[in-house]
């Protein structure tokens, strides 16, 4: 007998072909519902599962051109996935030296003075989070966001981005923070209204009745909606148009063109200065959807600087336009605004712009243009002065007072900055997963890379000195008999 006997194989009979088919069905459908499910919850830097604000109501986004099964994948793809790899956010090697960061950089202290006793506490935040649209989190130079309403157009996606490339340009020193965020025009939290307890939130703009902390605008990386590319690529454009005709023959009255009906009176009133002989004035309408039909073809900015003077007027809100406006070596004519964006604090009347008097818009334009057509070299020069201001403010300063501004916040924090368990990390490549092929071109064109210095000496405080320049600007825009000295 053999030391060893050959066993007997049992065979199974196989399963029916059906109960296999039923099977790889279930498990589908499993898989479905479990995506679809994570997609219905989750909600997107692009608007997926997001309700407009509720302080500025807007019509809701639809995305009604994907399907139910594309769109759950692609929120899947573009929100899980895209940030896997794992990026190196070592520190830069600096070959240049610091620079000096220009002077109104001063205002970051003075933006962040209510909370420089009390500091910022991890309630003070949750009670900022009713004013806010998302919640900015970065931890060890990774972005994580918490999405809480739409913002209108892309302005999300565009601020977004923007605080990545300030990640991608110092990497590793960014310091870890916790910030609320609302993209929408109007500042929200009045100092009447939070005097106990300051609310620290940051917003495109503010004024000196609101501790909204102004951060720089969306349109620095681009505008697609309206066919504005990044900032730099506009300034150069905008200052090439701007020498096309030399100063003595461009027009000789002031020009605005945009759109009034924005719930703007400033903007109301002054259509009524479209007369060139009796106000030397051109207000022209700007129809957006006939524009965008035709391919913005009469709205290139570096065509709009063929008049010797240029009219900014306050939107619903502060506008962009300013330092579109600023940059075209026009002279400003500056209809005394109630907003002020992070730069604008720097500008000063009658070096950088004219001021003109809102109650009395008409009649000040005409005085305005009067002087500068008489005082020809001096209203060259401030328009030149207002260029060159916009040209310092390039996207390496732009980058530099987000840097500041995030670091010396992030020193008034009580707490330490974690992870919200609803954030999703956010990366380059989730933005581009989430861009159309439009935005995605801006995006990628406006990407910066790590910078070859350090970021700028910011000023150090000194509150008497932005009290002087408050003062002294005031009496400049008051002094209404005078227009220049």
């Amino acid at each position: 007998m053999a030391l060893f006997s050959r066993k007997t194989v049992l065979s199974l009979s196989p399963l029916p072909s059906f109960f296999i088919v039923l099977l790889i069905f279930s498990l589908t459908l499993l898989v479905l519902y479990k995506v679809d499910n994570l997609a219905s919850q989750t909600k997107t830097i692009i608007g997926h599962n997001l309700e407009p604000t509720p302080w500025h109501l807007f019509p809701a986004k639809t995305f009604n051109n994907e399907t139910k099964i594309g769109r759950a994948s692609k929120i899947v793809r573009c929100s899980y996935l895209s940030c896997l790899t794992k990026s190196n956010i070592g520190q830069t090697t600096f070959t240049r030296e610091s620079e000096k960061c220009p002077d109104f950089y001063r205002w970051i202290h003075h933006d962040l003075e209510p909370w420089s006793h009390t500091r910022i506490s991890y309630a003070n935040l949750m009670e900022a989070k009713k004013f806010a649209s998302f919640r900015v989190v970065i931890i060890s130079g990774k972005l994580y966001v918490d999405y809480y309403y739409n913002c209108v157009l892309s302005r999300t996606l565009f601020t977004i981005w923007g605080i990545l490339q300030l990640l991608k340009r110092y990497p590793g020193s960014i310091p870890d923070v916790d910030m609320m965020f609302d993209c929408m025009d109007r500042p929200i939290v009045y100092k009447r209204d939070h005097s106990a307890m300051p609310l620290p939130i940051f917003r495109y703009c503010t004024t000196p009745d609101h501790f909204d902390i102004p951060f720089p605008d969306w349109s620095f990386w681009g505008w697609v909606e309206v066919n504005l590319g990044p900032w730099e690529e506009e300034f150069e454009s905008i200052k090439k148009g701007s020498q096309t005709i030399p100063w003595e023959k461009k027009l000789p009255y002031a020009y605005w063109k945009g759109n009034p009906y924005v719930n703007s009176p400033v903007r109301e009133k002054m259509l009524l200065c479209n007369d060139t002989k009796k106000w030397g004035a051109q207000i022209l309408r700007q129809n957006w959807a006939h524009e965008i039909s035709v391919g913005f073809k009469h709205s290139k900015l570096s065509s709009q600087c063929n008049h010797r003077y240029k009219i900014y007027a306050e939107g619903y809100a502060w506008s962009v336009s300013l330092k579109y406006i600023l940059s075209c070596g026009s002279v400003p004519l500056i209809i005394n605004p109630l907003y002020e964006d992070f730069f604008s604090r720097g500008l000063f009347p009658k070096q950088n712009y004219l001021p003109i008097s809102p109650d009395n818009i008409c009649p000040s334009i005409k005085n305005a243009v009067e002087w500068g057509n008489s005082h020809p070299s001096e209203a060259e020069a401030i328009g030149k002065a207002g260029q060159g201001f916009m040209e310092e403010l390039n996207m390496e300063r732009v980058y530099d007072y987000m840097y500041h501004l995030i670091t010396e916040y992030s020193k008034l924090l009580d707490f330490k900055p974690v992870r919200p368990e609803s954030a999703l990390e956010e990366c380059v490549e989730s933005l581009l997963c989430y861009a159309d092929e439009t935005q995605r071109g801006v995006l990628e064109r406006s990407a910066t890379f790590p910078s070859s210095a350090p970021p700028c000496k910011l000023p150090p405080p000194n509150a008497e000195i932005i009290k002087k320049q408050i003062e002294e600007k005031r009496k400049v825009i008051l002094n209404k008999t005078q227009l220049i000295t």
